[in-house]
């Protein structure tokens, strides 16, 4: 494994890692998300996105050109300050720091529980109060099952981008990894919409969001499959859904990641999806039932299995750097 190699007084040689740091930094930041959640004041994301909002009302135009320009500025600019922090803070500190900002998988499995316990209260407006926090669809169009279904694909979807891709990214190319994709995962959650404003402005946002999920993803639909029997599932439904089902997926990275766990939680997703900007007709993931209230709790076990086996994964890709 790489190294460089120093040499204190009196002969003895250690061998300090870059990759020993960046471990550290990973598995601190992966603990704090866990015992703490988001930050709950001053969020680097919601500031991110603040400046992102505020350039968009300055430079915002129906045009791609437009959109590509407003994507490099703010990633760019991103890379850069990981790159800084990087090189001016302490690597484990900043890689921890950087990892406990851009991690969302505590915040996340939090709603789906709220929204399932709000369910199986019969509270329909506490659940729907909480759709907004998991996804853009009308919460106000939904019924209990549409809501169910609209919390297990939300989960899927962002155990994958809150949790497996960020801890890759940080384990590949450590501070500037973490912060350079939570930058283009948020400007694909503001502007990657087929929308009538954002078709054109918003592509290079989604499409460099396709890139930079192509390989998480992935790996994301495997870890879903190998932890299926931790929720009465089996891999080799999990990757049968995946293979039969996830190319009909508008999204060449949310299908994968959502058709296998469908196939691990025995169920099935997809169907009529109504949106803000409008209504898409999804296919149909995964052999069983329409998923059921119940299916949160077991869904949220399937995603923090996922997200711990993720953690193990970044650890040793970064041990290796």
């Amino acid at each position: 494994m790489p190294g460089q190699v120093n040499r204190r007084p009196g002969g003895v040689v250690t061998v300090a890692r870059v990759g020993g740091a960046r471990v550290l930094g990973l598995v601190l930041g992966v603990v704090a998300d866990g015992v703490l959640g988001d930050p709950r004041r001053c969020h680097p994301v919601a500031g991110f996105g603040a400046v992102a909002s505020a350039l968009e009302r300055r430079v915002y135009a129906d045009s791609r050109a437009a959109g590509v320009g407003y994507t490099a500025v703010l990633v760019g600019g991103v890379l850069g300050l990981g790159v800084a922090a990087e090189r001016l803070l302490p690597r484990t500190l900043g890689t921890a720091v950087a990892t406990w900002a851009v991690l969302g998988g505590t915040s996340l499995v939090r709603e789906v529980a709220a929204l399932g316990t709000s369910l199986e209260a019969g509270d329909t407006a506490g659940a729907r109060a909480r759709i907004p926090h998991l996804c853009a669809r009308d919460p106000e169009l939904l019924d209990a099952a549409g809501m169910a279904r609209a919390g297990l694909e939300s989960l899927a979807e962002n155990t994958s981008d809150a949790v497996v891709a960020p801890l890759f990214w940080g384990a590949v190319a450590g501070v500037p990894g973490l912060l350079g994709y939570r930058a283009v995962n948020t400007l694909d959650a503001m502007v990657g919409y087929r929308s009538s404003r954002y078709e054109r402005f918003g592509w290079a946002s989604a499409r460099l969001d396709d890139l930079a999920n192509l390989v998480p993803s992935r790996i994301a639909a495997t870890l879903f499959a190998l932890a299926a029997p931790t929720v009465g599932g089996r891999p080799g439904e999990a990757l049968a859904a995946w293979r039969r089902d996830a190319g009909g997926h508008p999204s060449p990275n949310a299908g994968p990641v959502e058709a296998a766990a469908a196939g691990a939680l025995g169920v099935r997703l997809g169907g009529r999806t109504e949106y803000a900007y409008g209504v898409e007709e999804r296919p149909v993931l995964g052999t069983g039932s329409p998923p059921e209230v119940g299916d949160l709790r077991r869904s949220v076990r399937l995603s923090r299995m996922v997200g711990a086996a993720s953690a193990l994964m970044a650890a040793s890709i970064a041990a290796r750097r």
